[in-house]
């Protein structure tokens, strides 16, 4: 696991402008929520975007994915060796890697999805798509879980939910994009039983009530999962919780807005008015310190083995219990001090 070393900074002021700078031209939803967030977890989860966004664009833009994803792999290497490469994002990913001891799994995981991506690999049906899911927005809602400082097996669980049911909700309003880009992401035995031919879809995408019935099965499930996610939600310390909901309810309602399209995401695009985001940004905050009972139910399948990851990895930040372990905690904190007046 990459150490943090307090005496050096692996990410400068400049290099943190440069992410921010890349999630508000990159994610308009992300960047309004995360503007909810306490500064040290803003800063932190824009550093997260930059570095999913570069890894994203990497695969995708360059024509031999896999030599993309080995570079990829290197660049993780050196990130997490605690040398990172000439990158604003991979410096300031390597520093959030090390101060929330956020395990290699996870954005190995999130790199293997990319490459899912790039291959326009299809998915016979739902758990095949979670599996996907899982990769490539399931890995961003753990990471934030960790800067956040919350590793609790129940509440990695429920930010994979979370992350999964937005991936979904993208998924439902860009079936048309995807189809002119030559790719399928819903899964294959519902549109066989709809009546949908996949290849006959992308060769000539256009709307149909059939189609708008598999659409709406996708929100369906993206729902279940936002529902699950409440009580993860209500696990993040308190000045958390208004961003993280905030984000729920923005993508939930992209959801509402293709059902309002009649689910029709191949000759619209949906959009979120300005007056329902800021509506919702208001019940975000209104409701941040609801009570919401644990959701008892496991993690999806595809998504246990991040927090079995996050489990191994321990809790950098419990206090230390042992008359040893409090010991060596006084000295090096002690160290750092005499380091910080010399």
């Amino acid at each position: 696991m990459l150490q943090h070393s307090p005496d050096r900074s692996l990410v400068s002021p400049a290099d943190l402008a440069q992410c921010r700078q890349m999630i508000r031209d990159g994610s308009k939803t992300f960047y309004t929520a995360s503007l909810l967030l306490p500064q040290r977890v803003c800063d932190a989860s824009r550093s997260l975007y930059a570095f999913c966004r570069v890894a994203d664009d990497l695969v995708d833009r360059t024509p031999d994915s896999r030599a993309a994803v080995d570079t990829l792999l290197e660049r993780l290497d050196r990130i997490y060796r605690g040398a990172p490469g000439d990158d604003p994002a991979d410096r300031a990913f390597a520093d959030v890697a090390a101060r929330f001891a956020i395990p290699r799994e996870i954005p190995e995981a999130l790199i293997e999805g990319f490459a899912w991506d790039a291959s326009g690999r299809r998915y016979p049906n739902l758990g095949e798509l979670h599996a996907y899911a899982v990769r490539v927005a399931g890995t961003v809602g753990a990471m934030m879980s960790l800067v956040m400082q919350v590793r609790a097996p129940e509440a990695i669980a429920r930010a994979c939910d979370l992350g999964i049911a937005m991936q979904l909700t993208n998924i439902a309003r860009d079936v048309g994009e995807d189809a002119r880009n030559g790719r399928v992401y819903l899964p294959l035995d519902w549109l066989a039983n709809a009546g949908v031919d996949a290849d006959g879809f992308v060769a000539a995408p256009r709307h149909s009530p059939a189609l708008a019935r598999v659409v709406g099965q996708l929100l369906a499930e993206a729902d279940v999962l936002y529902a699950r996610s409440l009580a993860g939600i209500a696990m993040l310390p308190m000045g958390c919780r208004p961003s993280i909901n905030a984000a729920r309810l923005l993508y939930a309602g992209i959801g509402r807005e293709v059902e309002r399209n009649g689910g029709d995401s191949v000759g619209r695009r949906a959009v979120v008015p300005t007056l329902r985001k800021l509506a919702l940004l208001g019940g975000a905050i209104a409701t941040a310190a609801a009570r919401t009972p644990p959701c008892g139910t496991p993690a999806l399948p595809q998504a246990q083995f991040l927090v079995d990851a996050v489990s191994r990895a321990g809790d950098p930040q419990r206090p230390p219990r042992t008359l040893d372990e409090r010991a060596q905690w006084l000295t090096e904190l002690f160290t750092r001090l005499e380091k910080q007046r010399s």
